[in-house]
């Protein structure tokens, strides 16, 4: 990737931008996270309308959401789901959950969210030990390396016609990689195989490139 396809695919994501109408939480979201030095990860815009769009074209009433952050994508899934609807959402980090319930507090949406603190493998065992009803739509999106667990888990807690989709999976090019030791790498290279061994899942993966570089997301349904 060089700075200047880089600039290029900055611009075009700033020229569609206007798809999307203003909202202030949005930008009150974004720049929460940047203020608290959260990682610079978030989603862009065009791919949190992404998101919700995904929501509404499946009907989506109940979301699970693997890895919060500061709760910015968690805000797009929100806002797409009708008045009963509920993302529960997974963060590691206390810290992280803290600013992410602000700023879904500060866009009124907070009552549609549960976020949950801890390890995420840990919650989503919970879940099925709690027999929680199959997701509508499941977003992955946290630490690479355990992809392949968050599938597993993913499918116990779906149901056919469940949407789920991950982010990051194109890492710049590097999945291709098979001798890579980067555990991200080597994380969705194993969730990547699961898949596509999985008969419940029809699936597919879009790159995509834009201000955050070259990346992708899988996107899948559960068929049966």
């Amino acid at each position: 990737m060089t700075k200047t396809a880089q600039k290029l695919w900055a611009e075009v994501d700033h020229y569609f931008d206007r798809l999307i109408p203003p909202d202030p939480a949005f930008y009150a979201a974004l720049a929460a996270n940047r203020k608290a030095e959260l990682p610079a990860i978030d989603v862009t815009p065009l791919q949190g309308k992404f998101l919700e769009l995904l929501v509404r074209v499946s009907g989506a009433r109940l979301v699970l959401e693997i890895g919060t952050l500061g709760g910015y994508s968690t805000l797009w899934l929100a806002r797409a789901l009708p008045q009963d609807g509920k993302v529960i959402t997974l963060e590691l980090e206390r810290r992280h959950a803290e600013i992410a319930r602000a700023n879904l507090q500060n866009a009124g949406i907070l009552d549609r969210v549960d976020l949950r603190i801890g390890r995420a493998a840990d919650l989503l065992q919970a879940l099925v030990a709690g027999k929680a009803a199959p997701f509508d739509l499941i977003f992955i999106d946290a630490d690479k390396a355990s992809y392949p667990e968050y599938l597993d888990w993913s499918l116990k807690l779906s149901r056919p016609g469940t949407v789920i989709v991950a982010d990051n999976v194109v890492r710049d090019g590097k999945v291709i990689e098979p001798d890579n030791l980067d555990p991200n790498i080597q994380g969705v290279r194993r969730f990547t195989d699961l898949v596509a061994a999985e008969p419940r899942l029809s699936a597919t993966v879009l790159q995509t490139v834009g201000s955050k570089g070259y990346d992708g997301f899988a996107l899948a349904v559960v068929i049966r």
